[in-house]
């Protein structure tokens, strides 16, 4: 989506670049820049291990249908708003009205959950990032709750610091772990969770113990944050089980340029030096602690990653890791 002010539609006349692969529009040409270096032309059996990003179960059923198959697809990421796009449900709404609606909620979800791991193929898992509505994202999706207004949605009351204050979705989400583990039986094991928007050590295990999480319940966290790059051990010491970093955001708040803004889409580089350090260190601090580290990577940046940075796990989209298996097959 391309988000463009209205008042600013009658500006923008003349060439414009559209850049699908940053969510931006920028009038007139772009210039050639560093990111166009030459970078190592990357397959699929050059990596070890593929997140892909899904909106939905169909999404699992046309990766795996990529012939000749990407064995190297271990996992799908969701996220908790698409599975209740997908299912009709109002989360803030379901949240507010109380324990029952919530634990409601969460069955509601868990449902979901089962039907889309029938969809795995063996060797392969889900994992479901939690609830991150930022306020101006609920007030669209909302019927019955007030939400507050924010100046800034982005660096406000969302993500970790959110899921810490709702007063009932520890219920939820009791509710969905134990639908799953009803319906699934050993095969809940494929149902991962991922926290997002978080920031050190602390709200990971203040998480944990608000979630009601044994020890022996594996939970990821999303590095998105300069802060997240910098707890990244600790996250690793704290037992998180896998770090995904959300290279999208942590671009932005690097370089202080918000990436659905057309006006700073020149500022918005994810290859920046800034940006790639954090990418390495995030890397570099799971690597030290046996932790994996999945590195989302916008199609174009596949490639230049690969060479830069010390992983051969990422994060792709379905069309990029389906452009990405198409290239490799054209090319033999």
């Amino acid at each position: 989506m391309l988000r463009i002010p209205h008042d600013e539609l009658a500006g923008l006349v003349g060439d414009l670049t559209v850049r699908t692969d940053r969510e931006s529009v920028t009038l007139g040409g772009v210039e050639s820049t560093a990111q166009s270096a030459e970078y190592p032309t990357v397959t699929p059996d050059d990596l070890r291990s593929v997140c892909v990003v899904i909106a939905d179960a169909t999404d699992i059923q046309s990766t795996n249908a990529i012939q000749p198959r990407v064995d190297q697809v271990t996992s799908f990421f969701i996220r908790e708003e698409f599975v209740c796009l997908s299912a009709g449900l109002s989360p803030l709404d379901a949240l507010r009205a109380g324990v029952p609606e919530a634990e409601r909620y969460g069955a509601a979800i868990g449902a979901e959950l089962c039907a889309i791991v029938k969809e795995l193929l063996p060797g392969q898992r889900l994992v479901m990032r939690l609830l991150d509505l930022r306020s101006d994202d609920a007030a669209q999706i909302t019927n019955d709750v007030d939400v507050d207004h924010e100046s800034n949605p982005e660096l406000g009351l969302h993500g970790a610091r959110w899921l810490l204050h709702e007063p009932h979705y520890p219920h939820a989400f009791r509710a969905l772990r134990a639908y799953v583990r009803e319906r699934l039986g050993p095969e809940a094991d494929r149902v991962n969770f991922a926290v997002p928007f978080i920031n050190d050590q602390d709200e990971f295990l203040r998480l944990r113990v608000r979630l009601d999480l044994p020890d022996d319940v594996p939970l990821s966290v999303f590095v998105e944050t300069p802060a997240a790059v910098h707890s990244a051990a600790e996250f690793c010491e704290a037992g998180a089980s896998e770090i995904f970093v959300g290279t999208k955001d942590l671009t932005q708040f690097y370089l202080a340029a918000d990436r659905g803004n057309h006006r700073v889409a020149s500022s918005y580089q994810t290859r920046h030096a800034a940006v790639m350090s954090g990418l390495r260190q995030s890397v570099e601090a799971g690597r030290r602690a046996g932790v994996p580290v999945h590195v989302f990577a916008l199609g174009a940046d596949v490639g230049y990653y690969f060479k830069h940075l010390p992983t051969d796990r990422f994060m792709l989209c379905t069309a990029e890791l389906r452009q990405l298996a198409l290239d490799a097959h054209e090319s033999r």
